[in-house]
């Protein structure tokens, strides 16, 4: 199966114009490029995000991805494999720094509700060896194998049958009508214990489909191994209506990971960016969101004690217009203490530049995001404290940049704190001006130096 890796917002072109000399995109066969533009029209007609828009390069069509990452296939199993842009280096074949993305997608992706169940430390060895789409398949077959391992779980059904022997209760009319004259038959009903339930029959389905999907020789191996111990359960006719079916009750608690997976698998839908539209595995993510869960999840235990962080605060608006009100403010992350908001939180997946200070670059910040940051202090802070805009830590943007202070009237500051990747930490500015709401104790840096997280 053929495929390339690219970044965030890199531009892809057709096979015959890549094969320019003067060209150095990435580029992709013809008629994988013509599907990629018949999916940017179905994703505008149906109102989705737009994880590809068409743009031009060289003065010839292109067609951009944008802040999504993860995998594409295209029907004819091209492969388009795309990482975060915190990878990316001058060199397109740096395989460290592709690994590297990878590993830093997977650990962000575990804080997201949908992908809670990925092992960390195995997907991230993994991402090491294949691409993002092997790790997932990966994840779902050692899961399945997990189920295998505690016993596949059947359940009692009840049936009716015409026999040779009775067996549970005779069902008269039946048997008078069909048995008059045979008197070697039981027309019955009765219970029987079977392996054909709604939750089997979903992981068998999408064992099957995985297998069509995968390369690699590992994967494919465990694959028809598991495929051959749920070969008595039938494969599910109605994929939708078994999933809705699906009850983990006691005694079915080992079967959470695998159905999650097997849920993600056949309804070829991602958490976040909704159906695919075609038989070939596409999973996206928006990394705003995917940055977002994983600084909320990191922060809400480096609080200082008596201090609880709230996402996606809802309590103002920035107007009211005949009794209503109009354009609601929703920042990222609010820290409150005893129902106090004490500090405002956005967060940007943006890369900047630390060392841009000059007036016309200023660090490659948005005019926007200040007045939005603005707007939150106004209403939950009363113009008075701190707000923090954090942005993804980059080896050039390492340290807190000097505090930005809104006039007066009010007293409104704005902090712009890189969060670090790989320490998954927050670098507070030096000048302790935010110590107080964490914990000194926590894995969080104010200098340059790694520091040593407990997980």
């Amino acid at each position: 199966m053929s495929g390339i890796t690219i970044y965030e917002f890199d531009v892809l072109v057709a096979s015959v114009l890549g094969k320019r000399d003067d060209v150095k995109a990435p580029f992709v066969p013809e008629p994988v490029f013509s599907w990629l533009q018949s999916q940017i029209r179905q994703t505008a007609e149906a109102g989705e995000p737009a994880w590809l828009r068409l743009t031009q390069w060289r003065g010839q069509l292109a067609i951009q991805v944008t802040s999504f990452v993860g995998v594409i296939q295209a029907p004819d199993g091209f492969q388009i494999e795309v990482l975060p842009k915190i990878g990316k280096s001058s060199d397109d074949k740096n395989e460290a720094r592709k690994n590297e993305a990878r590993e830093r997608l997977i650990d962000m992706l575990c804080c997201l509700g949908g992908f809670r169940h990925i092992v960390t430390d195995r997907a991230k060895l993994a991402a090491k060896r294949m691409p993002l789409l092997e790790v997932f398949i990966c994840e779902f077959l050692l899961a399945v194998e997990h189920v295998v391992k505690r016993g596949i779980r059947g359940d009692y059904a009840s049936r009716r049958d015409n026999m040779f022997t009775l067996r549970g209760k005779l069902q008269m009319a039946a048997h008078l009508r069909q048995n008059l004259c045979r008197r070697d038959r039981f027309f019955t009903e009765f219970d029987e214990f079977s392996t054909d339930r709604p939750e089997n029959r979903l992981l068998h389905t999408a064992l099957r489909r995985v297998l069509t999907w995968t390369v690699a020789n590992a994967n494919q191996q465990l694959a028809r191994e598991l495929c051959f111990v749920f070969a008595d359960v039938p494969l599910s006719s109605h994929t939708s209506l078994d999933l809705q079916k699906v009850q983990l009750d006691r005694g079915m608690t080992h079967y959470a990971d695998a159905l999650a997976w097997a849920r993600l698998i056949l309804e070829e839908e991602s958490p976040l960016t909704g159906s695919g539209g075609h038989l070939a595995p596409s999973l996206l993510f928006p990394m705003e969101a995917v940055f977002e869960a994983f600084v909320a999840k990191n922060i809400a235990r480096q609080l200082a004690s008596g201090y609880a962080l709230k996402t996606q605060a809802r309590n103002f608006s920035l107007v009211r217009h005949q009794e209503q009100d109009w354009f609601r403010l929703k920042p990222d992350l609010l820290v409150l203490s005893s129902g106090t908001n004490c500090l405002v939180m956005d967060t940007k997946w943006k890369l900047i530049d630390g060392q841009k200070s000059n007036g016309t670059d200023k660090y490659g910040l948005s005019q926007a995001d200040f007045y939005q940051l603005y707007a939150y202090g106004q209403r939950y802070l009363n113009g008075e404290g701190d707000m923090v805009l954090i942005y993804p830590g980059t080896d050039e943007f390492k340290k807190a940049l000097p505090v930005f202070e809104f006039p007066k009237p009010g007293n409104l500051r704005l902090w712009v704190l890189p969060f670090c990747l790989l320490e998954r930490t927050l670098v507070l500015p030096f000048c302790g001006k935010l110590d107080a709401l964490f914990d000194p104790n926590a894995a969080f840096s104010k200098l340059d130096t790694p520091v040593a997280v407990d997980r």
